[in-house]
């Protein structure tokens, strides 16, 4: 393809990496849902159970459920509610003397939607179906509800009707609140009483209505509360909190009277009972990612069919081994641990009903008050459901590959599913129960078995396929990199008819094998980025060449060693980058380390930067603490605004001391008298001076919605709209500047650092504020020490230009003088080319851009950035739009990242994109680490960070694209001095590409008016 400018290069890098990020749902989390299956049901003359009631407390960790604490009521004052007591002692009452207790385990994302399809459809949906749909279906999936005879369901309007509107029309009535019910700044106990209500009224109407009364006798009937109450109450409280507490025992005090109203209703015993959660919720209020206190939720059953529990005198009963159950005072009972998608068997037996058809859950016996013959029998009915998955995945399978390797454990003689089948049923009729029922496990694993080696079938081929497409890319950038920075795309790409053949070839090749294999449109995309990737670095290699040619002209022996010990020195940092994703203290070790970086160049050299080195030091020794805070933040209305407070401060000194600054900091020969003009500094004091009133403004405000918020009196709506107007006024108020410019580039980021201010008010919870002024600080010294250190030890490639007076009353003046300037950059060669120096200042920012999206939260776990703070301006729950505002808040500080290096960029006199083109590819290093470690097995913990990893790791990469394209509208008309060595303007706008080219007089006029 034709050299790109540098629109094109960061489009081109923009759409890989969104559409290589889809490939990890391609290779590890393609959607397990197929159709076609028959369903299968265990034969019996009568089902355990007439009926099946179940209670999903949504975010209720098992902990929490079963620990003893003091009374959290908001009544209870007096000495005895100190006493230590549970939470829920009828629930408890079932563990100890009627029912079975575990711990049911979930897996990621611990999000409401793919828990409660696990319960209830026994399917792990794969991660990317979230994308696709957090109420509704994606694609219908079978349920328990679905194979009842009617099921009555009551909760959520996010959840009900993912299973009544895949369901045969007619069988499951909804009954849901509004949306405007999921209030995080109200009561949301309320949620529950709605619900209980609800069933109570239910069950009165059933008096006066008999063909109501009739459908409810039914059998095979099957009751779903939907408690959303914990989840918004952990939420905006925490897990640890009285309210959250509290809101245990209202669920408690409703199950416990609806369970009595269905006992007394039907009162024949025939009831069966459910209580589990969908997921848990870590101690900062949220979930979605694998940690334990996200993965672990509580499991009661009790009720006809339920096996009674297993006591021990003395000891500790099996299934407490790990120690997580300790404070539980349960030790004396068995605890019978499942995986989420069992509870679906479980129900479907219990009920009497047909086994979900795409489910995967394996019935847990120790559950079930059943004959060995009986259990030997339902194993038998649950090792066919899943068996005939495998069939239905294996016929689909065999229909779209060349050539087809069918799963070993089914493929010997005497081994296939038939055989083993009929070997349970030849167990089964001679009586040997246990023996039919460990054969019948062991034919359910290699079932689950065999559709994971279905699921997996293509991996080797897909992973092989993306690393070559990732390594392509950094190929393609670091040539990119030396063909337009180093050398001037001064060597044209050479393209032969032997090459384009044989390129063409390769793709046409890939593609009619994926065509043949009716693969996705996806794979197609993966298959042409290598190829063009690879294509382009080919018939670019003399300028590869010619680069390394030039690098390494005057390289010595000693230098080549230390140029070894250099590339390895950076693989390492970047590892250290790879571990701090797991471990955030790295930064710290790292922080502290680069307070001393300026020492390296010498004694002298610190001597003569003496004051901005200590600011360096000053800021890295800042940033240095934050990531030894915990990333579990408490909202702190006093933090929040002492951050405001700082960032206040800075503001208003800036504005004190601005005309001084930058008469101080003028170039000679500019009219220096012309930029304390009294228009001038009266329009743009004025707007600054907006800017610092719309923090203080955001503190008035914040401080307000904190405390009605915390006094559960709601969010006014005087304060939201106030918050929502201060907002979105920070970030049009800057747009004011164009009226009378000013184009200094410490003018430049105060006006950028103040537009992002409020914005760290208003969505932060904590020291969040006092982390944005600590990487301002740390930023801005990063930039002058590295200008610094270029004008010491680089040598100029040309004396310093002289410039006229510029008038910066007139605003064109501004505009015209930067696209003169460049007019003229461009004819004598201004811009310097990449050295190997520069790969240096390349990882600092890839180091700081890690930092910006690391210092406030856990990076492998994207849970730990709360939402508390959205509430001030969302108070209803909508998961896109918080999480857009919550979006909005991590990247703000990229902003600033991109400001300045853009700057750097400049002062450095290298072509705008050149440091960011270097730093794309360096950073897919990371991108393809994490790749190769996604898993989608193992503990629930690894399988989220791995995940989380991978997705932060790409995204980071589309953002250095996106920044680098916001760096120049950032900067656009800044100018700068050198300090120190001869003053000299940099105009800077972003009308070049990477081939640069010379513009006429009338394009330097409608760039200038661009720059308006």
């Amino acid at each position: 393809m034709a050299r790109l400018g540098r629109l094109g290069f960061l489009g081109v890098a923009v759409v890989f990496h969104v559409v290589y990020i889809l490939s990890i749902f391609d290779v590890y989390f393609r959607s397990p849902i197929v159709s076609g299956m028959r369903a299968y049901s265990v034969d019996t003359a009568k089902a355990p159970a007439n009926r099946l009631v179940l209670y999903v407390g949504d975010g209720l960790r098992a902990d929490k459920a079963f620990q003893f604490f003091p009374d959290p009521s908001p009544s209870a004052n007096d000495s005895s509610a100190q006493e230590l007591r549970p939470l829920a002692p009828f629930l408890r009452s079932k563990v100890l003397h009627e029912g079975t207790f575990g711990v049911s385990h979930t897996r990621v994302p611990t999000e409401s939607r793919p828990g409660h399809v696990a319960l209830i459809a026994g399917l792990y949906e794969d991660v990317s179906s979230v994308t696709t749909g957090w109420k509704l279906n994606p694609v219908n999936f079978d349920s328990v509800f679905n194979r009842s005879r009617h099921t009555w369901q009551w909760g959520s309007p996010d959840i009900l009707p993912m299973f009544s509107t895949g369901a045969v029309p007619g069988r499951v009535t909804d009954d849901t609140y509004g949306a405007e019910y999921e209030d995080y700044s109200k009561d949301a106990t309320e949620l529950d009483y709605w619900v209980f209500g609800k069933v109570k009224q239910l069950f009165k109407d059933a008096e006066t209505d008999a063909e109501l009364d009739a459908r409810l006798r039914e059998s095979k009937v099957v009751f779903f509360l939907h408690l959303l109450g914990l989840d918004t109450t952990g939420h905006s409280y925490r897990p640890y909190s009285r309210e959250y507490l509290h809101n245990i025992k209202i669920v408690h005090e409703g199950v416990k009277e609806i369970t009595k109203l269905i006992d007394d209703f039907y009162g024949d015993g025939e009831t069966a009972y459910v209580f589990t959660a969908d997921h848990g919720m870590s101690d900062w209020g949220s979930h979605g990612d694998g940690h334990p206190d996200n993965t672990r939720t509580p499991l009661i059953a009790w009720g006809a069919g339920v096996a009674k529990p297993s006591t021990f005198a003395s000891g500790k009963a099996p299934g407490h081994e790990d120690g997580f159950s300790h404070d539980w005072h349960l030790d004396h009972v068995q605890r019978h641990d499942v995986a989420q998608a069992d509870v679906a068997t479980l129900m479907a037996y219990l009920a009497g009903l047909e086994f979900p058809v795409n489910s995967v859950g394996e019935l847990p016996l120790s559950y079930l008050t059943a004959s060995d013959d009986e259990k030997a029998k339902a194993m038998l009915v649950n090792a066919r459901e899943i068996l005939e998955m495998y069939h239905v995945k294996e016929e689909d399978k065999k229909a779209t590959v060349l050539h087809y390797k069918p799963y070993g454990s089914f493929a010997g003689a005497n081994q296939t599913t038939d055989d083993r089948l009929a070997h349970v049923e030849t167990a089964i009729n001679n009586g040997q129960y246990q023996q039919a029922i460990d054969a019948s496990d062991e034919l359910i694993q290699l079932g689950l078995q065999g559709i994971r080696y279905l699921q997996t079938y293509d991996w080797l081929f897909l992973r092989t396929l993306v690393t070559a497409g990732y390594l392509g890319w950094i190929a393609f950038a670091f040539t990119t990199a030396v063909d337009a920075y180093m050398l001037d795309g001064k060597y044209n790409a050479e393209r032969t008819v032997a090459s384009i053949t044989a390129f063409a070839s390769v793709l046409v090749g890939m593609y009619s094998f994926l065509f043949v294999q009716s693969s996705a449109l996806t794979y197609y995309l993966y298959a042409f980025f290598p190829v063009m990737f690879w294509e382009e670095v080919f018939v670019r290699r003399k300028a590869l060449l010619a680069g390394k040619n030039k690098l390494f002209a005057k390289f010595s022996q000693q230098d080549i060693f230390k140029l070894a010990l250099n590339f390895a020195a950076y693989i390492g940092i970047l590892e250290v980058m790879v571990q701090s994703y797991y471990h955030r203290s790295i930064y710290t070790i790292c922080y502290l380390l680069a307070t001393a970086w300026p020492a390296f160049y010498g004694s002298d050299f610190l001597r003569e930067n003496a004051f901005l080195c200590a600011t360096w030091a000053l800021g890295c020794v800042s940033m240095s603490i934050f990531t030894l805070l915990p990333a579990i933040k408490v909202e702190s209305a006093s933090m929040i605004l002492v951050g405001g407070l700082l960032i206040l401060v800075l503001g208003v000194l800036y504005i004190a001391l601005e005309k001084s600054l930058l008469v101080s900091a003028a170039p000679p020969g500019k009219d220096r008298e012309g930029l304390g003009a009294a228009k001038a500094d009266g329009i743009s004091r004025g707007i600054l001076g907006a800017q610092v009133g719309l923090i203080a403004l955001a503190m008035l405000v914040t401080r307000s919605s904190v405390a009605s918020l915390q006094a559960k009196q709601g969010l006014p709506l005087g304060t939201q709209m106030a918050g929502w107007f201060t907002l979105v006024a920070s970030l049009v108020v800057p747009f004011l500047h164009a009226l009378q410019p000013r184009d200094h580039y410490l003018h430049r980021l105060v006006v950028i650092f103040l537009a992002f201010g409020p914005m760290f008010i208003i969505l932060t919870i904590s020291y969040e504020g006092l982390f944005y002024l600590a990487i301002a600080i740390t930023l801005v010294s990063w930039v002058r020490l590295e200008h610094r250190i270029h004008q010491r030890f680089s040598p100029s490639s040309t004396p310093p230009s002289i410039h006229s007076p510029l008038d910066l009353t007139t605003p064109l003046a501004p505009a015209l003088s930067a696209a003169r300037d460049r007019e003229q950059a461009l004819h004598t060669g201004d811009y310097r080319s990449l050295t190997l120096s520069d790969a240096r200042i390349c990882l600092f920012f890839l180091f700081l851009l890690q930092s910006a999206f690391f210092s406030t939260g856990n990076i492998a776990s994207i849970s730990s950035f709360s939402l508390d703070a959205v509430y001030r301006l969302l108070p209803i729950f909508d998961p896109f739009s918080q999480g857009a505002l919550l979006i909005l808040k991590l990247l703000a500080p990229f902003a600033l990242v991109s400001a300045n290096l853009g700057i750097l960029t400049r002062r450095l006199k290298l072509r705008g994109g050149s440091l960011f083109a270097v730093v794309m590819g360096i950073g897919d290093y990371l991108t393809l680490r994490f790749f190769w470690e996604v898993k989608d097995e193992g503990s629930w913990l690894d399988i989220g960070e791995s995940i989380t990893c991978f997705v932060i790791a790409s995204m980071l990469c589309v953002f250095v694209a996106v920044l680098e394209a916001l760096s120049e509208v950032f900067i656009r008309g800044v100018e700068f001095a050198d300090d120190g060595i001869g003053r000299e303007k940099q105009g800077v706008h972003g009308n070049g590409a990477v081939s640069g080219g010379l513009k006429s007089a009338g394009n330097i006029a409608g760039t200038a008016r661009t720059q308006l």
